[in-house]
């Protein structure tokens, strides 16, 4: 089919639930995608995150394929191999003990609030589950994780929300004093505020929002779905702030390309969540298991030290471009924020972009860029050259 007439059966059956860049994608290599009429474009967004190990990666595809000969799937009331290794090499490389599987980020932080006001529920009984989460936060599309999302924007619609969450800003202790209190069980954060902008919090926060959580047995819960796996070039972005979560949550590039997510647990969370308490169908599903051990093989402390550094080179030759368009840089490894100048809108700088072959993300008032890991620099290059030549 050509790119157009994909477009219009896409408009035709498919739900218009997202505001899609009228591109059609065909088949990828490294970190190039192709439409079906053989135009390429640097990708800088591999998947919103997902696509670590970029396009075309022979081990990974090969994994999927003998798994899916093997057994595609049997459900969580019998065991596999893969969940079972894939769990033992998470909680190792962590320091976590125990881990729970679903499928997409949302579902993963539906499944971390349940586990934060069980704890409590065991411990103190009723009338102790508020959970805190920061301004300008994003934690899923349900109807409970949009409410733990701290930004009014996307409290509209979907009436009656979730109770039981209050807000604070961000890097500011005594903003969350402010709305502590007696039936608070948990704090939720991201580490980098990703849809809220690519927003790193400080780590003199991160610490003494730990110290707090540990006096008042307050569960410190760390939202990992887009900063988790090698993006911000570590295993997990908690790992550079120097404390361990409770309880944190994962998904995106877990499994390079495939649906899974899950949740990371500590010692006096590991057991809360037992048998009838939480579930979910395709959790742990052996063909997802085997991809996500080649993402985990991958991401080797060798390959992480690259991931950094590439996201030290790309930040710093944006900066040196000095385009009118963009401001500063921020962000971790190859999870990198833009500024936007005054005068100019990353929906339209965004659109620019992509129409020179460059793919692109927004974020906040700002762009944002995720490139696969495993991006060369001579990709990079080519996407500079690409922002250079369009938005000069």
């Amino acid at each position: 089919m050509t790119s157009e007439e994909i477009r219009a059966l896409t408009q035709q059956y498919i739900m218009p639930t997202y505001g899609r860049f009228p591109v059609v994608i065909d088949h990828g290599q490294g970190s190039r995608l192709y439409d079906p009429e053989g135009r390429e474009y640097i990708d800088f967004t591999s998947g919103i995150g997902v696509c670590d190990l970029g396009y075309g990666y022979a081990p990974w595809a090969d994994a999927i394929a003998a798994q899916a000969r093997k057994l595609g799937h049997v459900s969580n009331l019998f065991y596999t191999e893969p969940a079972a290794k894939l769990a033992e090499i998470l909680c190792k490389r962590t320091g976590m003990r125990a881990a729970f599987f679903a499928n997409g980020g949302g579902e993963a932080n539906e499944g971390l609030i349940k586990l934060a006001r069980k704890y409590s529920f065991d411990r103190y009984g009723q009338g102790r589950a508020t959970i805190i989460s920061l301004k300008n936060s994003f934690h899923g599309r349900t109807i409970t994780t949009l409410k733990a999302t701290g930004q009014e924007v996307f409290h509209n619609y979907f009436f009656p929300f979730t109770e039981g969450f209050r807000y604070a800003d961000a890097n500011d202790m005594d903003a969350l004093n402010a709305v502590a209190g007696e039936d608070v069980c948990a704090v939720l954060v991201e580490l980098v505020q990703g849809e809220g902008g690519v927003l790193p919090l400080d780590k003199d926060y991160v610490a003494a929002l730990s110290k707090l959580c540990a006096e008042r047995d307050w569960l410190l819960l760390v939202d990992e779905v887009q900063t988790g796996v090698g993006r911000t070039g570590t295993l997990f972005a908690f790992q550079q702030y120097g404390v361990t979560p409770d309880a944190l949550t994962f998904a995106k590039g877990i499994a390079g390309g495939l649906p899974m997510s899950g949740i990371l647990a500590n010692e006096k969370c590991r057991d809360v969540l037992g048998p009838g308490t939480h579930a979910t169908t395709f959790g742990g599903n052996p063909v997802c298991a085997a991809a996500a051990l080649v993402v985990l093989d991958t991401l080797s402390d060798a390959f992480l030290a690259e991931v950094a550094e590439k996201g030290r080179y790309l930040r710093e030759s944006i900066e040196a471009l000095q385009l009118p368009c963009f401001g500063a840089t921020r962000g971790m490894g190859l999870m990198i924020g833009i500024s936007v100048a005054d005068g100019y809108s990353n929906r339209e700088l965004a659109n620019r972009l992509i129409d020179g072959g460059l793919l692109v993300l927004t974020a906040g008032a700002g762009m944002r860029l995720l490139p696969p890991l495993v991006v060369t620099k001579q990709e990079m290059d080519d996407g500079l050259a690409i922002m250079k030549k369009v938005l000069s």
